[in-house]
């Protein structure tokens, strides 16, 4: 089925084709996208086609644009804009293109539902990633993101970190406005239109979408089956991302449900006697629970150690062209040959 419109509309020719452009990488989102650089083109073809989502900016609305029966109008705003705009959700155009885009989501979810008829899924599968170990200090965390963005350099790929003690704000030097506590917030009260709300929380780091983690480790520890179980289930129904990868950390009995939802696990081993007896350990507790399937889909990987070859500063974006990520390429080669 045809996706909604998201259409763009902006006096000034690059702005809007670059924007474009930028919307075009973005794999998940659910929409096809239409730029305009007048207000006449926008008018003509809105005219033929209905248009879900519009972002325009403010010196190119007018009467008629308002008259086209558009499902949600953002104004992209240059900082101030005339008072009869106000009654439009606005975002500010001198930003980041990945910053417009997270704002334009989260004011579009902030109203708009989720409808089933209108809003199909839009794969028929998507294929769940586990990155788990029972091991600390095991290359977890690094093997998943760098797996992660190896893998969305060619289909839309969206990361969880479930750890309780993650670091993202420092690894990644900036503060979130939103993260995964606010996510299951929504999803506690039965929000429809969590996607939208989900994809307003987006951030991206060389292709790889991922939602901030959470702050406070209650946070993830205390969520209850039954909100992991919506939460995967709308990502999986509604959104457009093909894979799902989760980092998983210590949080009980969910880990073995979300690890038997993975089509595939990736488990970080070391080779000392304490690191042995540790996995020996988490082994024979999964035969006892007969839980023997999770064992069968679990690959057990050395990873290379790489962090005297990997700079602090853009660590994550490195982690693609180091010993780990070379270690990654060769791993996936394996498996589709």
């Amino acid at each position: 089925m045809k996706k909604n419109i998201f259409a763009v509309c902006d006096l000034e020719v690059d702005y809007a084709f670059n924007f474009m452009d930028y919307l075009n990488q973005k794999k998940n989102l659910p929409f096809e996208i239409q730029a305009f650089t007048t207000a006449e083109s926008l008018i003509a073809y809105g005219k033929e086609n209905h248009i879900e989502l519009l972002l325009i900016s403010d010196k190119a609305m007018r009467k008629e644009v308002r008259d086209l029966g558009i499902g949600k109008i953002i104004i992209l705003s240059e900082g101030v804009h005339p008072p009869e705009l106000d009654q439009y959700s606005s975002v500010y155009k001198y930003q980041s293109s990945s910053d417009v885009i997270r704002e334009v989501m989260a004011c579009y979810g902030e109203e708009k539902s989720l409808d089933p008829v209108t809003f199909p899924a839009l794969k028929k599968t998507m294929e769940i990633i586990g990155v788990f170990s029972p091991l600390g200090r095991c290359l977890k965390t690094s093997f998943a993101l760098a797996l992660g963005q190896i893998l969305a350099k060619e289909r839309a790929v969206l990361y969880l970190n479930l750890e309780s003690y993650s670091g993202f704000e420092e690894l990644l030097g900036k503060k979130f406005p939103a993260n995964l506590s606010d996510l299951f917030y929504y999803v506690r009260q039965g929000n429809e239109n969590l996607i939208h709300r989900m994809n307003g929380m987006i951030q991206t780091v060389n292709n790889l979408d991922f939602i901030p983690p959470v702050r406070t480790p209650s946070d993830i520890r205390t969520v209850d089956w039954e909100d992991w179980e919506r939460l995967l289930q709308e990502i999986v129904l509604h959104s457009s991302y093909e894979v799902l990868i989760l980092d998983m950390g210590e949080n009980g009995d969910e880990d073995f449900r979300l690890l038997e939802m993975c089509r595939k696990i990736y488990m970080p081993v070391l080779n000392d006697t304490l690191s042995v007896c540790k996995v020996t350990q988490f082994e024979n507790l999964l035969r006892i629970w007969n839980k023997e399937k999770i064992l069968e889909k679990t690959e057990k990987v050395h990873l290379p150690f790489h962090m005297d070859r990997i700079s602090s500063d853009a660590y994550v974006e490195q982690l693609v062209w180091s010993e780990l990520g070379d270690y990654i390429r060769e791993l996936l080669r394996k498996e589709r040959s």
